[in-house]
């Protein structure tokens, strides 16, 4: 249900009756009860337009009101505001059909598009540490809400192999692997030995620069080296992702090498374009008000990462179709992006109709407000977080019902690793964050706990309750009708953090959602002896949209709900 589009059509009619030529519409959720459910604060600027008194303008707006159907009553407050209050009837019947559709009511867009969603990113040369998570899991739950909305998502992991480590690498695999039974269970330590034999063995390294050469011109024996390194990181980076339970796939992997061939059918765009300028050497592209050049081949004829990531774009629209391209890369990257993106519009790689944007994200950082590390200053590595946050979880439940081992270790994983997702999805994207394990595995405040605790007390309802469900929702009071208001304004919500590509509007919307929802618990018996049956039956059918509506925010998110805490 958009709730504020049906407004801002009312608002809209009104202006017609009004003979008020239309304006931009400006409506907003009321930030008291007492001023009603939504306000218009238009007045005021069309009061300039116009040069007419605000109260005056909203009068005439009101007197062109429809207030028998969604809108009940509409009062004038203040300069010029008009607040306004939902028809209970209305919402009641909004809800009732909102619990009786498996997608609640949210509708699926009428003009979907394709939307290219880049995330995680990892690195082959190393296990996958804290720094890949706020990409992984920002990434995944964009592609969960475009794909929900209605939206064609393409994930694509885009990972760097294709590189002069490689020719070190597959060198050392060859050394130490002559029989083919490494694991590289410890990537980092693997990269770490093998640079330590390029610096101290001229060779060796000697070697792996012949392999450079070797992988980029299609030799057999070195490809085959690669490729099981790559394979053996892939595996590692899949383990991560399942323990995480995020969707991608090997499937979803773009390597750079994918891009290889195409490397020099971009300089020859970029040429033809009259866009290239040498400078020591290098071909660059400059742009206006734009200081540093974007260098798109080096002198001794060698890509860089710009030269990809412009092949990229141009396979995502051309072959791929999309319309929206997503960068889910952490903030130090931004003038890169920028110039990326600026360097596709005017070359023509991407058309104006093709929107292009960069999610930025800030840095997790430990109670000092520093990069989070070990405590010996070495990477944590991700794989290792998110063990420690099941161990952690189970310790917090354990004491909570009277558990088996095996419902410990189940629900364990399902909180544990959703507390770390939901605290990261809580915050402002582009903000830093303080790592608390204390603070994200609290019953208490904006935390994946406190959702799973409210979600799992109304599946205890209905186990009490033991009976079916039926009847319709009736709204008795100003809080039944505070939270079915709320309810209905889920696909606002997610409209506008699918938009903006914020998930921590949708964590907000479920903290204010299970906040108001336990006072009504409190404060309205369900179950109560003495509660008329017609009451109990509509108090449960809203609790029960309030559940749905919890487990599917959290299922957008990637977090998985338990039915008993």
């Amino acid at each position: 249900m958009k709730l504020k589009s049906h407004i801002h059509n009312i608002i809209k009619d009104a202006f017609v009756k009004a003979d008020i030529k239309y304006e931009p519409v400006m409506v907003s959720e009321a930030s008291k009860p007492e001023f009603g459910d939504y306000q218009f604060n238009g007045a005021m600027a069309l009061s300039k337009k116009l040069k007419k008194n605000p109260r005056e303008i909203a009068q005439n707006i009101l007197d062109a009101l429809d207030c028998t159907g969604m809108l009940a009553k509409a009062e004038i407050a203040g300069p010029g505001f008009i607040n306004l209050w939902l028809n209970p009837l209305w919402l009641a019947k909004e809800s009732q059909i909102a619990l009786q559709d498996v997608r609640l009511g949210i509708k699926k867009r009428d003009n979907p598009i394709k939307v290219v969603v880049d995330y995680s990113g990892p690195n082959m040369a190393k296990e996958m540490h804290v720094g890949h998570l706020r990409s992984t899991i920002i990434g995944d739950t964009l592609a969960n809400l475009l794909s929900f909305l209605g939206d064609e998502v393409i994930r694509q992991n885009h990972i760097g192999d294709w590189g002069t480590q490689f020719g070190m690498l597959i060198a050392y695999l060859e050394m130490k692997d002559e029989d083919g039974s490494v694991s590289l269970k410890d990537l980092e330590q693997f990269y770490k030995d093998a640079k330590a034999e390029f610096d101290a063995n001229e060779e060796f390294a000697d070697k792996a620069r012949e392999y450079v050469v070797k992988i980029q011109s299609g030799d057999k024996h070195c490809l085959q080296l690669w490729q099981k390194f790559i394979d053996i990181s892939l595996g590692h980076c899949q383990e991560v992702y399942d323990k995480l339970d995020v969707n991608l796939r090997p499937d979803d992997v773009r390597a750079e090498s994918f891009y290889n061939d195409a490397l020099p059918k971009v300089i020859e765009a970029l040429d033809a374009k009259g866009m290239l300028v040498q400078s020591n050497g290098a071909q660059c592209v400059f742009l206006e008000e734009e200081e540093t050049p974007v260098i798109v081949q080096k002198g001794d004829g060698g890509y860089l990462y710009a030269t990809t990531d412009l092949a990229a774009l141009r396979y995502r629209v051309e072959v791929l179709g999309a319309r929206r391209i997503s960068y889910v890369v952490d903030a130090r990257q931004r003038e890169h992006f920028k110039q990326i993106f600026m360097v596709a519009k005017e070359a023509g790689f991407v058309s104006k109709n093709v929107k292009l944007e960069h999610i930025a994200f800030g840095t997790m950082m430990d109670k000092e407000g520093k990069p989070f590390k070990t405590r010996d200053g070495g990477t944590v590595k991700l794989i290792d977080l998110l063990d420690e946050a099941v161990v952690k979880a189970s310790e917090t439940i354990k004491n909570k019902e009277d558990y088996s081992k095996e419902e410990i270790d189940a629900l364990a994983k399902i909180i544990g690793i959703g507390a770390v997702k939901y605290a990261d999805l809580s915050i402002n994207r582009e903000s830093n964050y303080i790592f608390s394990w204390d603070k994200m595995l609290s019953f208490e405040g904006n935390t994946s706990l406190y959702m799973q605790y409210a979600y799992a007390r109304i599946r205890s309802l209905f186990r009490r309750h033991g009976g079916s469900i039926k009847g319709e929702i009736v709204i008795g009071d100003t809080l039944e009708h505070r939270l079915v208001v709320m309810l209905l304004r889920f696909e606002d919500v997610l409209e506008r953090a699918a938009e903006d590509a914020s998930p921590h509007l949708i964590t907000t919307y479920l903290y204010e959602l299970v906040t108001l929802f336990m006072r009504f618990y409190e404060q309205n018996p369900i179950l109560k002896d003495g509660v008329e049956k017609e009451v109990k039956m509509s108090r449960l059918l809203i609790a029960d949209l309030t559940a749905k509506t919890i487990k599917q925010g959290l299922r957008l998110l990637g977090i998985k709900v338990v039915e008993k805490l």
